[in-house]
């Protein structure tokens, strides 16, 4: 198995073979008929430009309450059951962790970024984040563990992993840009970004 390790981020690429991505995209297709995307603003009411949904027992919100883990989607309904594949690739890639509680289910279109931050309102920061990229290339940035300071960045591309544990799972990351349309796997292009994480 293939693991780039750049500032404690593991970074497995190519991990989801052609035909898993397409699957995927088919079991998130579903899960979105049941919890549709929204597009989340932030608590000073600025609209984020990454709409949003997601699947598991939780799923996160940000609105002018505040950000913050909740059981339902804002339309009032429960949120889907996440895919099995996700649930096969968190398995194989950390065994050790508890059963991911949320899948938090990101799609980003040609203009979309993401700034830096940290995965900080779970409630056990000891297990770890997983991340999977479907669609077009992302350029992904890792920084420190605070603001500021030098960061390294690279581009992730459609079936590429990575694991936030360890020294990287408090550190700030970002999505600073996206290349437009250099995937198939979308009919309208775009990526799609899946986190699995323990909330409680």
């Amino acid at each position: 198995m293939n693991k780039v390790l750049i500032r404690g981020f593991e970074i497995y690429p190519d991990y989801l073979p052609k035909e898993v991505q397409s699957d995927l995209v088919d079991a998130l297709r579903s899960c979105l008929m049941t919890a549709p995307l929204i597009r989340p603003v932030t608590p000073r009411g600025k609209p984020m430009s990454v709409r949003m949904s997601a699947a598991g027992a939780y799923g996160w919100i940000s609105d002018r309450k505040g950000y913050r883990y909740e059981a339902r989607h804002p339309s009032g309904v429960a949120w889907p059951a996440i895919p099995k594949i996700l649930l096969d690739v968190w398995t194989e890639l950390v065994p050790e962790a508890r059963r991911p509680e949320c899948c938090l289910i990101n799609w980003y279109a040609d203009s979309a970024k993401m700034g830096m931050h940290q995965d900080s309102d779970e409630a056990d920061l000891s297990q770890p984040v997983l991340s999977v990229s479907l669609g077009d290339d992302a350029l992904f940035r890792m920084g420190n563990t605070t603001r500021g300071g030098k960061t390294e960045s690279v581009w992730l591309k459609s079936g590429d992993v990575v694991v936030m544990r360890g020294s990287a799972r408090q550190a700030f990351h970002g999505i600073d840009r996206i290349k437009p349309n250099n995937s198939a796997l979308l009919a309208d292009g775009g990526r799609i970004n899946l986190t699995l994480r323990v909330v409680t």
